[in-house]
C-alpha cells in the first residue's frame, strides 16, 4: 500500500480540534508519509511541532494558511517551505492575532445583543486569552456547550454568520498581494488554496490568478476535500496551462468543525495523494 501525503491540515493552534502531537500520531497510523501544518493567519503550531523533535518515520513541511480580502466567498493562499523565524512574517502574524481577537469581541458583543446569548466571564476570558487565533469556530463551540446549538454548522448558520456580517468582518484578512509577498519574503512556496471557493466564475477567476501569478503565486490547489473530480481535473489542466505546481491536502480539521472530513483520505476518501510536484520542488529546494 502507497503511502498518503496531505499538505492542508489545521490544528488546535487556529481552528483545529487536535494538537500537533495527535495529528502526527493520526498521520502515522493512517499511512501517511508526508504532512503540512497550515494554520490560519499563526506560526505557532508548527513552531510547537519543531520543538517536539520529531524522530518518527514521517515528513513534516512547514507550512500557514494565510486569509485574504473577499467580497465572497473564502480567498486563502498557503504557504509552504516557510522560514518560521522570518521577523516579517512574524511580525505580521502578532498583528492578526489582536485583529481576530479583537473581531471575536465584537461577535461576542452582537450575539449577545441580537440573541441573547451569554458566556461566562471565565470563558469569555478563557477564549480571548488563547494562544490560537480566535475565532468563530471557538465561539460555535461554547455555543454547543451552553445548548444553543446542536453543531457548529447550525451555531454558524443561526448566529455566527448573521453576527460576522452585522459587524462589518466579512472583510477579514489582508490583500492577495501583501500575502504572496509575505510569503516570498520568508523564502515560501505561495499556492492558492481551494479556489472553488473563491466562487468566481472563471471569466473572474484567471484574471485573478494570472495577476498573482505576476505577483508570485508558484502553486494551486487541485486535490482538496470539497473538490468534485471534475473540479479536480480543471485545476489539473489550469496547473498544466499556467505551469503551476500542483497541491493538495484534506483541509483536516477534526470530528466536530468538519466531521464528514478525515485526515489523509478526504470527504467520503475523495483523496489518495501519493504524489505532488510542490512536494518534489520542495525537496529539490533542499
Amino acid at each position: 500500500m502507497e503511502k498518503l501525503i496531505d499538505m492542508h491540515i489545521h490544528t488546535t493552534y487556529s481552528d483545529g480540534e487536535k494538537t500537533p502531537e495527535e495529528i502526527i500520531d493520526m498521520a502515522i497510523e493512517r499511512n501517511i508519509k508526508t504532512i503540512a501544518i497550515t494554520d490560519h493567519d499563526t506560526l505557532n503550531g508548527i513552531k510547537k511541532v519543531r520543538s517536539l523533535n520529531i524522530t518518527k518515520n514521517i515528513e513534516i513541511i512547514n507550512g500557514i494558511e494565510l486569509s485574504v480580502l473577499t467580497k465572497k466567498g473564502r480567498f486563502h493562499i498557503l504557504g509552504y517551505d516557510i522560514d518560521l523565524d522570518n521577523k516579517e512574517l512574524n511580525d505580521k502574524m502578532s498583528i492578526l492575532k489582536d485583529n481576530s481577537t479583537n473581531g471575536a469581541i465584537s461577535i461576542l458583543a452582537k450575539i449577545k445583543e441580537d440573541y441573547g446569548i451569554r458566556f461566562t466571564h471565565e470563558e469569555i476570558k478563557e477564549l480571548l486569552l488563547a494562544d490560537h487565533n480566535v475565532g468563530r469556530p471557538d465561539i460555535a463551540k461554547l455555543c454547543i456547550k451552553h445548548g444553543y446549538a446542536n453543531s457548529v454548522y447550525e451555531a454558524f448558520a443561526k448566529y455566527l454568520d448573521p453576527a460576522f456580517a452585522k459587524t462589518r468582518l466579512t472583510g477579514k484578512g489582508i490583500k492577495y498581494d501583501e500575502a504572496i509577498e509575505l510569503i516570498k519574503n520568508s523564502n515560501g512556496i505561495p499556492v492558492l488554496a481551494h479556489p472553488n471557493q473563491l466562487e468566481l466564475e472563471e471569466k473572474d477567476f484567471i484574471p485573478l490568478l494570472e495577476d498573482m501569478i505576476r505577483l508570485g503565486l508558484r502553486g494551486i490547489e487541485v486535490y482538496h476535500s470539497t473538490l468534485s473530480e471534475s473540479q479536480s481535473k480543471y485545476y489539473q489542466e489550469i496547473a498544466k496551462e499556467y505551469n503551476l505546481l500542483m497541491s493538495g491536502g484534506s483541509d483536516y480539521h477534526g470530528p466536530i468543525n468538519k466531521p464528514d472530513i478525515l485526515l489523509g483520505t478526504g470527504r467520503n476518501n475523495n483523496l489518495k495523494i501519493e504524489e505532488l510536484s510542490l512536494l518534489d520542488e520542495i525537496h529539490r529546494r533542499r
